[in-house]
């Protein structure tokens, strides 16, 4: 593969997509219409703005806003300033997006205003305001630094992606006017000092511990990936990219932004999924390219206004990350006239990108796998031919590890370099993989892992909640939703209602149970660990 060694790092692809595409458009959002030029040219100025600002190489610069131009350009000028990027998910709470801005030790955030009728400042304030290093909170202070959050102290800026902010936040454009004294040749020379072995990014995922762990990844791991995505999807220069998978994701970002840029392909960032907005960005920005998962193609197909929108343009569909019906494969391609239909498998620790389906694959193994492993990649399952195992996965694409934790590293890496992915999945003679269920139990809904653990110990900080297990159940609208199985305190008179509501207080939306039943005991093996076997067995 050519990308990292052409780009050698992201900066070295954003400098070389800036000349090679400089008068076509990069970016669309609403009335604003940038260049490629134009959007190199941002983007170091927001370098320029990151060096002005002490980022050192290696330093982590954290992002918490939705798909939008400010969040290409700060991560990009961050990247380009040597940091590495750590992606927070727009569903977190304050108190989840704490935890991994002092786990990951960021330096720098960028942050949006207010999104969805939340303001995040306000939020990162109650949560971080009084919270350690270590992810405890203080009455004292102490652990306190010398930024805006004392709870953080090693986050030295936060800066509002907007006009306004709060006493001790910086505002978007003052933060970018203290480059105006960093030269061109300097933010060029930061750039060319990235090496292509350095990590680009830590993206934090949640395991079994419920614990969130980051996993890094390199520039060249990224680059070579995504090289191999536009190759296998068909990605192209004429393309018009409506990117919905959000930006904190890998799937937003890396098969979104970084494909885009290899390829010159106009991308239209779109904050939330609402599927009329979809509509109406695809048949006025005659859009050609849509991933996503299952639920954003099969809201499309089945909105009762469709046929009011020119969707003629469609051409690409990828999608994954849940069972796809064959159904919707075949609607895709005869109701919408989609040219190229593909589903593929990838987890944060593997770069995002393990196996992808191949044009001009039948319906049949579209919908019922996940493809062949990439090139350069090594995927078995760990069972007799035909038979479900844990899938492995070995190759370019296997993350350096979590950051600063050995012993969950050494948990999923083995010596000779298999990652224990924690899914179980089979493989047919032609090496398709289809995965068939999850050790981690983890469950997504609309697109958005889910890990049962992490939601249990959330669950478990409600007083009146004695032991607690969550699993996964069919949703007719979002692929699969959470289902708590509660057992009360005595005397308790807690109901579902006031537990859903609480969870909607204390978690992101999409880990909340949408279902609570409540027992008097969990079923447990001879070693005290739950059967979920069972309780899955109550909902069959």
């Amino acid at each position: 593969m050519r990308g990292d060694l052409e780009w050698g790092s992201i900066p070295g692809l954003m400098r070389s997509a800036a000349t090679r595409f400089a008068d076509r458009e990069a970016v669309v959002e609403g009335r604003t219409r940038i260049s490629y030029a134009e959007l190199g040219a941002r983007v170091e100025r927001a370098a320029a703005a990151c060096l002005a600002n002490g980022v050192r190489l290696g330093d982590r610069v954290a992002i918490w806003a939705p798909n939008t131009l400010d969040w290409i350009v700060s991560a990009l000028g961050a990247v380009s300033a040597g940091a590495v990027l750590v992606p927070l998910n727009t569903r977190f709470k304050g108190a989840e997006a704490a935890y991994v801005l002092s786990r990951s030790r960021a330096r720098l955030l960028f942050v949006t205003g207010t999104f969805l009728g939340t303001s995040y400042v306000a939020s990162l304030r109650r949560a971080a305001g009084e919270r350690t290093e270590t992810g405890e909170r203080t009455e004292t202070g102490e652990g306190a630094g010398n930024g805006p959050l004392p709870g953080l102290p090693h986050l030295e800026q936060v800066v509002v992606l907007a006009d306004d902010a709060p006493a001790d936040f910086r505002t978007w454009k003052d933060f970018l006017a203290d480059g105006e004294g960093v030269g061109a040749a300097e933010v060029r020379e930061r750039a060319a000092a990235v090496p292509g072995s350095a990590p680009s990014d830590i993206v934090f995922t949640s395991g079994t511990t419920g614990r969130p762990k980051g996993a890094v990844i390199t520039h060249e791991q990224s680059l070579r990936a995504y090289e191999v995505w536009c190759e296998l999807a068909g990605l192209r220069r004429e393309d018009r990219y409506l990117i919905v998978n959000p930006f904190f994701h890998t799937f937003g970002y890396k098969a979104g932004v970084l494909a885009c840029l290899m390829r010159g392909a106009t991308m239209i960032p779109q904050p939330v999924f609402d599927v009329d907005t979809v509509l109406a960005n695809i048949a006025s920005e005659q859009v050609t390219v849509l991933p996503g998962p299952p639920t954003l193609h099969q809201s499309l197909l089945d909105h009762p206004a469709r046929a009011s929108y020119d969707l003629s343009t469609l051409r690409l569909v990828v999608t994954g990350a849940a069972v796809v019906p064959l159904r919707l494969v075949e609607r895709l391609r005869t109701e919408l006239g989609v040219e190229t239909v593909l589903t593929a498998y990838g987890l944060s620790e593997a770069s995002g990108f393990v196996t992808m389906c191949r044009r001009g694959d039948p319906s049949s193994v579209i919908a019922s796998t996940s493809g062949r492993a990439i090139p350069g990649v090594e995927v078995r399952v760990e069972a007799p031919a035909g038979n479900p195992g844990e899938v492995l996965v070995r190759g370019f694409n296997v993350m350096r590890g979590y950051f600063e934790d050995a012993v969950e590293t050494a948990r999923v890496l083995t010596p000779d370099g298999w990652l224990r992915t924690g899914d179980v999945g089979v493989l047919d003679p032609a090496g398709n993989l289809r995965i068939t269920d999850r050790i981690k139990d983890m469950f997504i809904v609309g697109g958005f892992n889910a890990y049962p653990a992490e939601i249990e110990q959330l669950l478990g900080l409600h007083p009146d909640i004695a032991d607690v297990a969550v699993i996964g159940v069919p949703d007719d609208r979002l692929g699969e939703v959470g289902k708590a199985y509660v057992v009360r305190r005595p005397g308790s008179v807690l109901t579902s209602d006031d537990l859903i509501a609480w969870s909607r207080r204390e978690m992101a939306n999409y880990k909340v149970p949408r279902a609570v039943e409540f027992v008097r005991e969990l079923p447990r093996n001879a070693s005290g660990k739950v059967v979920k076997g069972e309780l899955r067995g109550r909902i069959e």
